[in-house]
């Protein structure tokens, strides 16, 4: 991989769109994920609200008069906007003053309390989520398959190849897709990950509503969190879970939690799907537990890529919210959305992408080559299930493995590895 000071974003097309059709544009996502980079590719003025020389200034001027952090030449980017939360309403008002689009581009790793800003901005100010880097972005997946052109129709059964071995995927499976750790190496690049983790339990997490919590009461939490990735573990689990350690937490406690980890855009739960089926059956609601970034899981767990190759079963785990993240990425470059499908008779599928215009694709993600049949026997039956009048049919069936080759089945499931998908 080239050592760029910039790696393209897939969302960099989103921005550029969003800045054309409205005035304003807000950028968030998880801390450290890229998005004051991105922004700054085309802002034509910058006001960072966290600069320590200016910090003080920039929140008188926002108390007294926020216009005036509001002037200079345009897009003008506000990093971090949500340190003087009234400069969503001085954004908004500036943007139905000026009436014209691409005005501002708003950054927040936070969300503010609900009561701190008069109006939604729906209409003038667009929101674009940012995740840490997908596989494609870091220029460790290659891309030649695409969920577009299988959307499409388009994509051709290639010989495509995977260049990442399964240690490889144990290693930028717990660096994760933080964009300052993508070019280093070794031990470095696993710092930062356990570095991220550390400033959520002593500092973001009591930040982001003034609230103090209990470090040691967040770290139990997210190591119980760590443990059931992927899984729909509830609140009686998790509660269990910290209460072994002979430290009580009460149900409003986790919630509480969990809810400020949400805003600050740590904890991204994957919804369950609720299509129309041919015949009645129960469908599971329970989201699934996910972080924005797999990482956040091996860090609080302190362990490293020796550690879950030693362990293939919580691997299986980890890999799968590897997939869930890059998957994520590219259905959002699609206009997508994902979820989950679980339903009374056990059959399930771990990732569903629906995108905008209704159709609808389900994935299975398996690490190894073994389970594969398997895989493919559930997504089959699924589709079977799916009501296809109101649905439509599938789009496309895919298993996500951890292997080196891209192929259609001759039953039309696609078997691809994580280190050759693209948006």
């Amino acid at each position: 991989m080239s050592k760029k000071t910039y790696l393209p974003r897939l969302c960099d097309a989103e921005l550029k769109l969003a800045l054309e059709s409205t005035g304003a544009v807000l950028i968030e996502g998880a801390k450290w994920c890229g998005k004051t980079s991105t922004a700054t590719k085309v802002a034509g003025s910058i006001v960072y609200m966290q600069d320590p020389d200016n910090t003080i200034s920039y929140q008188q001027m926002a108390d007294t008069k926020p216009s005036l952090l509001l002037k200079g030449a345009i897009p003008r980017l506000i990093d971090e906007w949500q340190v003087a939360p009234v400069l969503w309403d001085a954004v908004r008002f500036q943007v139905d003053q000026r009436a014209e689009k691409g005005q501002f581009i708003l950054t927040g790793s936070a969300v503010p309390p609900d009561n701190v800003t008069a109006h939604t901005g729906t209409g003038r100010i667009s929101r674009l989520m940012m995740r840490p880097m997908s596989l494609f972005e870091s220029e460790e997946s290659n891309g030649e398959i695409s969920l577009k052109s299988l959307f499409d129709g388009k994509q051709k059964d290639t010989d495509a190849e995977s260049m990442l071995t399964i240690e490889k995927i144990a290693f930028v499976l717990c660096r994760g897709g933080w964009p300052a750790s993508i070019n280093l190496k070794g031990l470095p690049a696993l710092r930062m990950a356990r570095d991220y983790v550390e400033a959520i339990i002593h500092q973001d997490i009591s930040r982001v509503d003034n609230i103090e919590k209990n470090p040691e009461r967040v770290r139990l939490l997210l190591r119980s969190l760590a443990r059931n990735i992927a899984t729909t573990a509830n609140y009686q689990t998790i509660k269990e879970d910290i209460e072994a350690t002979d430290i009580s937490i009460s149900d409003k406690t986790i919630a509480n939690y969990i809810n400020a980890l949400r805003r600050i855009f740590v904890i991204e739960d994957l919804p369950a799907w609720a299509p129309s089926l041919r015949s009645k059956t129960a469908i599971r609601t329970s989201e699934k537990r996910h972080f924005v970034d797999p990482s956040i899981a091996t860090a609080v767990m302190r362990t490293n890529p020796e550690g879950i190759l030693t362990d293939f079963e919580y691997f299986g785990f980890l890999f799968e919210a590897l997939c869930t993240r890059d998957i994520r990425i590219y259905a959002q470059a699609n206009d997508g959305d994902v979820f989950h499908y679980r339903d009374k008779s056990g059959l399930e599928a771990d990732l569903i992408v629906r995108l905008r215009d209704g159709r609808w694709a389900a994935i299975e993600v398996k690490l190894g080559q073994k389970q594969i049949e398997e895989a493919a026997e559930n997504l089959l039956a699924l589709s079977s299930k799916i009501d296809i009048k109101k649905m439509g049919k599938a789009s496309f069936l895919m298993i996500i493995t951890g292997g080196q080759f891209a192929y259609q089945r001759k039953d039309g499931v696609w078997v691809v590895p994580i280190g050759c998908l693209k948006d």
